[in-house]
């Protein structure tokens, strides 16, 4: 990966503006961080909005599309994460030895596990969807759903909170 940090250096390295060199990319990952932290967020919030018991075809589709909407910014979240982590960031150190970081990624971790029941269920929506027929969904299923989303959305909503007291130095050993 040292090699990927320096291609990437590399490619930013012929923009004039006098900037450091590992500005941009520094920059680029950690809007990708941000913004596909943003995606699942408004992901969760759509199908938290959207679930129902027997939801129409048009609603039904829309929380298939969206929740891999979801899991593609989930997975650019963690790789970006990574990313910032051992190239990109404040250096492994600082987030390794924090216990905030630790329970950052354990939040992120949990979220991602709730979220493989909804994923399940939503997958299962598809093979009805696709002979054109409408996924029976329970007022008890939707019930689940939506506190698994509730659940998700808190989860989701600490993460920046850790972020910001992280960046302050809160958990750093004295």
């Amino acid at each position: 990966m040292v090699g990927f940090a320096a291609s990437i250096s590399t490619l930013f390295s012929s923009l004039p503006m006098g900037l450091p060199i590992d500005l941009l990319p520094r920059a680029a990952v950690a809007y990708v961080h941000y913004l596909s932290f943003m995606v699942c967020f408004g992901a969760l919030v759509l199908e938290r909005r959207l679930i129902q018991p027997n939801p129409g075809r048009k609603d039904a589709i829309t929380m298939v599309i969206t929740d891999v909407v979801y899991g593609l910014a989930a997975l650019a979240l963690l790789g970006s994460g990574i990313l910032r982590v051992l190239y990109f960031g404040q250096g492994s150190e600082f987030y390794t030895e924090n216990p905030l970081f630790w329970w950052k990624v354990g939040a992120y971790l949990s979220v991602g596990a709730l979220s493989l029941y909804p994923t399940v269920t939503y997958i299962l929506w598809a093979i009805p969807l696709r002979k054109g027929e409408l996924p029976q969904v329970s007022e008890a299923l939707a019930k689940r759903l939506g506190w698994i989303l509730n659940i998700e959305l808190l989860g989701f909503a600490l993460i920046p909170l850790m972020a910001v007291l992280m960046a302050r130095g809160v958990g750093l050993p004295a």
